[in-house]
């Protein structure tokens, strides 16, 4: 065996943990060519940025008004979750950089906006190859500051020419934005319209491997990352943890470990929702038999959670408050557990504010805004969500459910490990609503039918 040579660093630091050395910096720094990179912006969602602006000015006349991207969050030593931009700032300015703030000062007529971003840094600066958050050796190229300002119809500086450190939320300017992405426009829905259908193209595809996760025991986590990989492929990715609970798991409202197994004559929860490209989310459930058909008493529960999410999409219309529909949902349900013999009170007992002993089998809320977010709009306050009537273009999404826990002495045996939530996202239209997810059935048959295709 050849004898290793000493090396010429032998007791000192190698010279491929520092930077300096004269050779490499010399040899780093040239030989580049030059590319041009565009910014990578839709045109029809930087006019929308640029409308949503306005409308942030006019709700806020005479305030300096400020907006970032925020940072990654780190995951481990050095190694940082992915980025994910702050929706605000995406709703107000159709970028996803990180590090990114915009600024927008009071001028006659509203504010002058300014948004400021991380330069990219070219061959002979340092972070060309040494900052693995911007370096285009690390990250691949990026778009110049004339490029983004171009492709935004903005000014764009530098983010080393504003002195000051990103800025705290400010509560004040959050619940004013949040209240205005409230009412999508629509560019807005044309992307919840892709973000959905990819969603029910990617459950399809959830389905088809059913067979598969149950001979192969391949389990909920094979059912997951199918649809994570398919979010990720037509999409940004998920917009949420995917939830996939078989079994005992299906009642457990948010089941993202999907670490169990799937099994024939079970159950199968699957909330899930493609976010696209523009970071616009979708949100959808729907719970299908494992092995093509509902047992009878699934089939009862199904059965009930379908009427009680038609009684909540029936109150979706302009006019209406946003808690109506809950009621209607919770009413039907409530109704049903009564008739099973599972309440204790009367039905008029278990609606009134002190009862409320129906929701021991869901303690989740029917529904909530879509949007940037999949709870959008959530720095809001009550009177602007919950207690305010329902306007055209709204999305918002109707999810009731039973949720029987395999542990819950207070069912019978049959009942126990059963879990059920059907969720549709819905447009508030001038006349009532547009079920934007369709194109899933929600009937027991139809699902059926449609998971044994």
């Amino acid at each position: 065996m050849t004898e290793l040579s000493t090396p010429p660093w032998a007791g000192t630091k190698p010279p491929w943990l520092a930077d300096d050395s004269p050779g490499f910096l010399a040899r780093i720094g040239q030989g580049w060519a030059e590319r041009d990179v565009p910014a990578p912006v839709d045109p029809a969602a930087a006019r929308a940025a640029a409308a949503h602006r306005a409308r942030l000015s006019a709700a806020l006349p005479g305030q300096t008004l400020v907006l970032a991207a925020g940072q990654a969050r780190p995951r481990n030593g050095d190694a940082d979750h992915p980025f994910r931009a702050d929706s605000d700032f995406v709703w107000a300015t159709s970028c996803q950089v990180e590090g990114s703030v915009l600024v927008m000062t009071p001028a006659p007529g509203g504010h002058d906006a300014v948004l400021y971003l991380p330069a990219p840094a070219g061959p002979g600066e340092r972070d060309f190859y040494a900052s693995a958050a911007h370096g285009e050796l690390w990250v691949g190229p990026s778009a110049g500051l004339d490029a983004w300002s171009a492709a935004l119809d903005l000014p764009v500086r530098p983010r080393s020419a504003l002195r000051t450190p990103d800025p705290s939320p400010d509560a004040d300017l959050q619940r004013v934005v949040a209240d205005l992405r409230m009412i999508k426009d629509d560019w807005e829905i044309a992307q919840l319209r892709e973000a959905i259908d990819h969603t029910v193209a990617g459950f399809a595809a959830v389905a088809d491997e059913v067979p598969r996760a149950v001979a192969d025991g391949l389990g909920e986590r094979w059912l997951q990352g199918t649809f994570d990989r398919y979010a990720r492929t037509f999409g940004n990715g998920p917009g949420y943890s995917t939830i996939v609970g078989s079994g005992d798991h299906a009642p457990i409202l948010h089941w993202v470990r999907c670490d169990g197994p799937v099994r024939p004559g079970e159950t199968l929860l699957l909330d899930m929702g493609v976010e696209a490209r523009s970071l616009y989310t979708a949100d959808v459930t729907r719970t299908i038999p494992v092995g093509g058909a509902f047992s009878p008493v699934q089939r009862q529960v199904h059965d009930l959670v379908e009427a009680s999410h038609r009684a909540g999409m029936d109150q979706v219309r302009p006019g209406g408050l946003f808690s109506d529909f809950h009621f209607a949902s919770l009413e039907v349900l409530a109704r049903g557990l009564h008739d099973w013999g599972l309440l204790p009170v009367s039905v008029d007992e278990a609606l009134a504010p002190r009862g409320q002993e129906h929701r021991r089998y869901i303690v989740c809320g029917i529904g909530h805004h879509l949007g940037l977010d999949v709870h959008d709009c959530g720095s809001s306050n009550y009177d602007q969500y919950q207690g305010a009537p329902l306007r055209s273009g709204m999305v918002l999404t109707v999810e009731p459910g039973l949720y029987f826990h395999a542990h819950d002495e207070t069912l019978p045996p049959e009942l126990r490990g059963i879990g059920v939530r059907i969720e549709d996202d819905l447009l508030v239209t001038a006349t009532g609503h547009d079920v934007l997810s369709g194109a899933l059935p929600i009937d027991a048959a139809g699902l059926e039918k449609w998971a044994a295709r």
